[in-house]
């Protein structure tokens, strides 16, 4: 099982401007909306609930905002009926790309990707066009210094992980969607500390883009992310570090 492409390394370290401009609270926002419309309000009785309002409070998001938002989701208050939206198209050299959204507006959504997708050398598909290269996954970030591998493999493979990788000063540890809430509850039952956990789109194979295409695939990928109605970018290119460094990665 590899690890995730390398957008969604620049991706995790971009988040800090992300939040400069406002992008991650309303990101945020939405995600506490919708988990608590699906699940309820109850955090104790809502993984996805919990976790979102968690992912919130290392943002340092005000307590209020994250109550109004799960109130909006469970009808208490007023709010816009967000629906959960899943995307695919292709970009510069046969790259592949699965674009997460909660939009109010499917028409505006879809008009608004397909147009970044046009300018930026690529196509906003159908069902079907990227997912056959994607698996869905539960990954676990760990940091290598909260954990030794015997105990990664003894916790965490033992809470229903099936594998990890080794990620230089981080672990990352995989599981199938199902099994993570158990990987992570094992995790805190050891005093592990947790960098980050999420669901993801992990590709099966990547593709390597070097020159002009590198550059406009990267383009494309944080244009669509910077989007509003979009909450997560997934693609299966790779960029070699000399040419990352070009581009000022």
């Amino acid at each position: 099982m590899s690890g995730h492409s390398k957008w969604a390394t620049i991706k995790h370290k971009k988040g800090a401007t992300d939040a400069k401009r406002g992008k991650l609270f309303t990101k945020l926002i939405k995600e506490i909306t919708v988990a608590a419309r699906m699940g309820g309000g109850d955090v104790s009785a809502n993984a996805r609930l919990r976790k979102a309002v968690a992912d919130a409070k290392a943002q340092s998001m005000p307590n209020d905002t994250i109550t109004r938002a799960a109130k909006r989701g469970t009808g208490e208050l007023e709010g816009e009926a967000y629906e959960e939206v899943l995307y695919e198209g292709t970009g510069p050299g046969g790259s592949l790309f699965l674009v997460e959204g909660m939009t109010d507006n499917r028409n505006r959504t879809v008009a608004e990707l397909r147009k970044i997708f046009d300018k930026n050398n690529g196509v906003l598909g159908t069902s079907g066009t990227a997912g056959w290269n994607f698996d869905r996954r539960g990954i676990v970030v760990l940091a290598k210094s909260a954990v030794t591998e015997d105990q990664l493999m003894e916790v965490a493979l033992g809470g229903g992980a099936d594998d990890y990788t080794d990620e230089g000063e981080e672990w990352n540890v995989s599981s199938s969607p199902e099994a993570l809430n158990g990987v992570l509850e094992a995790l805190e039952a050891a005093k592990i500390a947790v960098v980050s956990s999420s669901t993801a789109y992990i590709p099966k194979m990547k593709k390597v883009l070097t020159g002009r295409d590198a550059e406009v695939a990267m383009n494309l990928a944080e244009i669509l992310d910077d989007n509003d109605d979009v909450q997560n970018v997934y693609a299966d290119f790779d960029i070699s570090e000399e040419d990352l460094a070009k581009l000022g990665g």
